[in-house]
């Protein structure tokens, strides 16, 4: 009775915190820019927590930990690291300072918005914005499916409960303090998911008898045929690269360079306070991506140490974490019930708030009501937060009582397809005058629709290597950035003096002090 009583009392905290946050940042959600972007005024510290909580979620803690820690073992852990040197370390170094000067320079705030006006086409910023809209709110109900088993675990609560719970306290702080409130409370989730998950590490080897125990319990650990090609290699779980460098690969590719692509990802860069603040962010946001990441999988890399308690055949891979997680003290449990939770709705405030305003900024506005004034912008994007919550939430709820499988495929596709669809287009468009508006839309429509027929009965048609979802949404990103300059290359270059005016904002001239500069030499 006490370690229940103590397991809720720290929800309590946690949740008043969160709304107490949203109800104060009001005062910064006043008008469009303010509750999209907090005003472009947003520091280092925040951002970086808010790229990083919005990156890594349930889904990478519960789903994808286990499943891959399960099958590749101890090197699942490179994902974790290719999330924090490309995903985190890169993302920021290459798209973070040109995206916020070129988004300023554009008046944009949302990335279709930046597709239309990069590349003078209404049409592609709406077909950019439907994009978001399909493959984003099966993405957003596929978060609660990893709390499902902590809570029942935890608290035995039914999981409808857990998901309208959660889903009214993240609407009410969202819909209150926007972009500022999901950045601070990204900070203080971000801190519990770091401390977290530190703690849940050491505690877990601790119950294997430590870590070199532990490693040398999963080098016993006979392979299986299902494990790949090299699974008759012995201590092949304990080994660098695992039983399935491949397909290991694909899941590095698609988990770390889709952060490039991700509309809720690369907005974080658009509310960035000033340029020295993205060289502190960059650090921040690796450092957190390395701990937070690498230690999801390495801890899901031990799971087979648990093979006698788990039946992968009855109850699937989000099973594993779970069960590892289930013989740690009660308040360890509470620690991680909390981890998750933080991890969950740091995405999932995200995710609403990106779908709510390229809704309303680049369809409704544009097309529906072109004379929509500032505060009816603002309400809409308030109604539209919160029927996106409702939405996913019902979708969740149907997926877990009636065992529907298409939302949870639709989950894996997102990023494939959203990533494959968006990250040549924007990269090139940061970077290169000659990127053209019909190449954009040929990355739109190649990734769009591969990743719907891997998700039909056509991907039959489609190469083994190819069917899986992980695969083929990395497979994507590679081929957009192939297909970009190609097409380019053959269609009709934008007019150069809309190019001259666009990139501009990249030739500033900056005036230093003597002692600033290196002088020239005289003779």
């Amino acid at each position: 009775m006490v370690d229940i009583i103590v397991k809720l009392a720290m929800l309590v905290v946690f949740f008043g915190v969160m709304v107490g946050i949203g109800l104060y940042c009001r005062k910064h959600a006043t008008d469009v820019n303010g509750f999209v972007l907090g005003g472009r005024a947003v520091g280092p510290w925040l951002t970086a927590f808010a790229f990083g909580t919005s990156y890594f979620s349930a889904v990478v803690f519960v789903g994808y930990a286990g499943q891959f820690g399960w099958k590749y073992g101890i090197a699942a852990t490179w994902a974790g690291i290719g999330n924090a040197l490309i995903g985190s370390l890169l993302a920021w170094a290459v798209l973070g300072r040109r995206t916020r000067v070129m988004t300023q320079h554009l008046d944009s705030s949302t990335m279709p918005e930046f597709f239309g006006k990069r590349f003078d086409s209404k049409a592609l910023k709406l077909a950019a914005s439907v994009i978001i809209f399909v493959f984003l709110i099966p993405y957003t109900a596929s978060l609660y499916n990893g709390l499902s088993r902590l809570f029942s675990m935890a608290f035995d609560i039914d999981y409808s409960v857990c998901v309208i719970v959660m889903a009214v306290l993240t609407g009410i702080y969202v819909i209150a303090g926007g972009y500022m409130a999901t950045a601070i409370n990204d900070f203080i989730q971000g801190i519990i998911m770091i401390f977290g998950i530190v703690a849940v590490i050491a505690a877990v080897l601790n119950s294997q008898g430590g870590f070199l125990d532990a490693l040398n319990g999963l080098a016993q650990i006979p392979a299986e045929e299902t494990a790949g090609p090299n699974a008759s290699a012995p201590g092949i779980f304990a080994s660098f690269f695992g039983p399935d460098p491949l397909n290991l690969l694909g899941v590095v590719i698609l988990t770390s360079l889709g952060t490039w692509g991700l509309p809720q990802m690369v907005q974080k860069f658009y509310a960035i306070k000033s340029e020295g603040a993205i060289t502190k962010g960059m650090i921040i946001s690796t450092i957190f991506a390395l701990v937070v990441a690498g230690g999801c999988y390495f801890l899901g890399g031990f799971g087979r140490l648990f093979s006698d308690q788990i039946d992968i055949a009855a109850n699937g891979y989000d099973s594993v974490i779970p069960t590892m997680l289930s013989g740690l003290p009660n308040i360890l449990i509470a620690v991680v019930v909390i981890l998750v939770l933080s991890a969950s709705m740091s995405t999932l405030s995200s995710l609403v708030l990106t779908s709510s305003s390229t809704l309303t900024l680049d369809f409704i506005k544009p097309v529906i009501a072109k004379n929509m004034k500032e505060k009816s912008q603002l309400m809409c994007m308030r109604i539209l937060v919160a029927v996106f919550i409702a939405i996913s939430a019902v979708l969740a709820i149907i997926q877990y009582s009636s065992s529907v499988t298409f939302i949870a495929q639709l989950m894996g596709v997102s990023w494939g397809a959203l990533a494959g669809a968006f990250l040549a287009p924007f990269l090139y468009g940061l970077y290169w005058k000659r990127t053209t508006k019909i190449a954009c839309w040929c990355s739109f429509v190649f990734s769009t629709v591969f990743m719907i027929i891997v998700i039909s009965p056509l991907k039959t048609f489609l190469p083994v290597l190819l069917q899986s979802p992980i695969n083929s949404g990395a497979f994507c990103m590679l081929a957009g950035l192939v297909i970009v300059p190609l097409v380019s290359i053959f269609t009709k270059a934008p007019s150069k003096e809309r190019l001259t005016e666009i990139f501009s904002c990249y030739d500033k001239k900056v005036v230093v002090s003597a002692k600033e500069a290196i002088g020239e030499e005289t003779k």
